[in-house]
């Protein structure tokens, strides 16, 4: 075995992982520095990866990096589907977004009105040992905001803005270098569509509704909960279908719930802010991205109040990107299949709402009680799984959550 300047939290991190993330840092010039490893955030915080901040102290300062290191136990790797989740965003970190910020600078676009995303300092895709190494946004002021709070006006709009350039760009491509396109396309893998597949997910998507339509106790409630989970795995095959000859299609980011978004505030002023995970990102309806978000990280008064702003600002800002590239929206994503889009992905939104609020209103404890569940060797405790089991606090947050989703999806006319 190797010995490396390394200090800290290294445990569970594989020699293969260790010599990758030591020759990364001898590339970039840091050697003969003091290393030193720390776990990032709580159980819940990560659900696929072991999160590690990396600080490189040297003589003219200090540097840190986020590196994201894949389970090598193939208990762990198969339910959470880790490879094909780190070859998502390996592509997306390498490739995608490198091509996408190459259009902005061509065009002129300052730096400051780029896209932003973390820079990748290297990535390995070496199974079972991937491991992807990141700019440490923190280090740049951005913070990670409450999962438990509903996110504010302003933090939902910079993320409408975020996401109408990154979709923007994707257009670009699209219609720039079709080829280029359909290679990322055809590269990137739809998580929900392989996940729908199996007899374990239909029976863990089952066990999810029943559970939920338990906990609302209302009728009406219980109603409009029933066939939404369960159905998901057949939505997404028809929408994964759909999605492969739709022209208003683009890549997604995928997963913006609070702990994948970094927020930056001047004393109470939102400055900024940025997605910072990209493993579920994939080609369907720009709605997607839209829906999740929002349905994910705020509470149905917010919504109410400002739904159609978002959307309407989301549109604006989509339009101003593509000027900048002498396309309109007009024929790129008129206004009117937004709203149609709405509509049309609204059962799937709605369904993968709950599946995920059954997962994030879990307290730290209870989530680190239900990763433990995955990786059980033999058939997962479902136990584990379901919210009725947990405390009073919990089921009570996470009937309000799924009021709070059916009253939003029928009162903005979605469903």
């Amino acid at each position: 075995m190797a010995v490396y300047n390394f200090e800290g939290d290294i445990a569970n991190i594989s020699e293969s992982q260790l010599e990758f993330i030591n020759n990364v840092i001898l590339e970039h010039g840091l050697k003969d520095n003091k290393i030193f490893f720390e776990s990032v955030g709580k159980p819940g915080d990560n659900y696929v990866a072991s999160v590690k901040r990396i600080t490189i102290e040297g003589a003219n300062g200090s540097i840190k990096i986020i590196a994201k290191i894949a389970p090598t136990l193939e208990i762990i790797r198969k339910p959470m589907n880790t490879r094909i989740l780190f070859e998502n965003e390996h592509l997306m970190y390498t490739e995608v977004l490198p091509k996408l910020i190459q259009f902005q600078k061509n065009a002129g676009i300052p730096e400051e009105g780029q896209l932003r995303y973390a820079k990748c300092y290297g990535s390995t895709l070496e199974e079972p040992n991937e491991v992807i190494l990141l700019e440490d946004m923190t280090a740049s002021d951005f913070i990670m905001l409450d999962r438990f709070t509903s996110l504010s006006n302003d933090c939902v709009k910079s993320m409408m803005k975020n996401f109408a350039v990154l979709h923007s760009l994707s257009f670009v491509l699209k219609h720039k270098e079709p080829e280029t396109y359909n290679k990322f396309k055809n590269s990137l893998t739809n998580l929900w569509t392989l996940v729908g597949g199996s007899d374990d997910a239909m029976g863990f998507f089952q066990m999810i509704e029943d559970d939920t339509i338990a906990i609302v106790k209302d009728p009406k409630y219980q109603d409009f909960v029933r066939h939404k989970v369960s159905d998901l795995p057949n939505l997404a095959t028809k929408f994964s279908k759909i999605d492969a000859y739709n022209q208003y299609t683009v890549i997604l980011q995928g997963d913006s719930w609070t702990n994948n978004i970094l927020f930056k505030f001047e004393g109470e002023k939102l400055i900024d802010s940025v997605m910072i995970d990209y493993q579920l990102s994939r080609n369907t309806s720009p709605v997607n991205d839209i829906m999740y978000m929002i349905f994910n990280c705020t509470d149905h008064e917010t919504r109410k109040e400002n739904f159609y702003d978002w959307i309407d600002y989301y549109h604006s800002e989509l339009e101003k990107s593509l000027f900048n590239f002498n396309l309109k929206t007009s024929l790129v994503y008129p206004r009117d299949k937004l709203d149609v889009d709405l509509k049309q992905y609204a059962k799937f939104s709605f369904g993968l709402s709950v599946l995920l609020a059954s997962m994030l209103i879990r307290k730290t404890e209870d989530v680190a009680k239900m990763t433990d569940a995955m990786k059980n060797e033999n058939k997962p405790d479902a136990q584990e799984f379901v919210v009725s089991t947990l405390d009073e606090e919990s089921t009570t947050r996470y009937r309000n959550r799924i009021i709070g989703l059916i009253e939003s999806f029928t009162e903005l006319g979605l469903m």
